[in-house]
């Protein structure tokens, strides 16, 4: 199949959404964790989260734009600066998806989708107990984007939060041993297998590929 610019735009609305979403391939699969001045926690899932350097630790994710649309994440972080990435293990996705419901601003996802709110270190936003690999984030920088009036988020990581059995001696992580899944588009969920481990790439060491 071949689809230009022009076969792309004419496509119906949710057929075009779906392409283009799932074209990029599996997308990091998340939950982040806010919670609002008036002490109301929200967890919404994100496929769009990204690292951006380890020196200072970086990430971003992608908000869309929140003109017509309520977008709590984004008003929460903006708020009070503070946030927290969870990672979406096998054991719980069905319930991760629905927190992409709009539910009220004044009741949170944490218990219409059962999951645990976890305050760690004093930490201002909620970690979600359930999850094994887990991030708090101080928001740090708002880029907006405006050919489609997306933003990107950046926060810098404050804290790390993983089993012991999943990092080896190098620091390399194996998110397998946890049962991480990816994402797909907006709903379709897939399982992570590492499949090996290759060293630092160096042109002198360069395999024969033709052996």
């Amino acid at each position: 199949m071949h689809l230009t610019k022009s076969v792309i735009q004419a496509l119906h609305q949710v057929q075009r959404l779906n392409i283009i979403n799932s074209i990029t391939g599996i997308k990091p699969a998340n939950l982040i964790g806010t919670v609002s001045n008036e002490g109301i926690a929200n967890l919404a899932v994100f496929s769009s989260i990204v690292h951006l350097g380890s020196n200072p630790a970086l990430i971003g994710f992608i908000c869309r734009p929140s003109l017509e649309v309520r977008r709590d994440t984004l008003e929460n972080i903006m708020e009070n600066g503070f946030y927290t990435i969870n990672h979406i293990h096998e054991q719980f996705i069905e319930r991760a998806h629905y927190t992409s419901a709009k539910f009220p601003r004044d009741e949170s996802e944490f218990e219409y989708c059962h999951f645990t709110e976890e305050y760690l270190f004093d930490f201002k936003a909620p970690f979600v107990k359930e999850s094994q690999v887990k991030l708090g984030m101080k928001f740090e920088e708002k880029m907006d984007i405006k050919i489609n009036g997306t933003m990107m988020i950046i926060g810098c990581i404050e804290h790390i939060i993983f089993p012991d059995k999943i990092i080896d001696k190098e620091g390399h992580l194996d998110l397998a041993l946890c049962n991480d899944v990816g994402i797909s588009g907006l709903n379709t969920y897939y399982q992570l297998t590492k499949l090996d481990s290759f060293p630092y790439a160096r042109v002198s060491e360069l395999p024969d590929f033709n052996g």
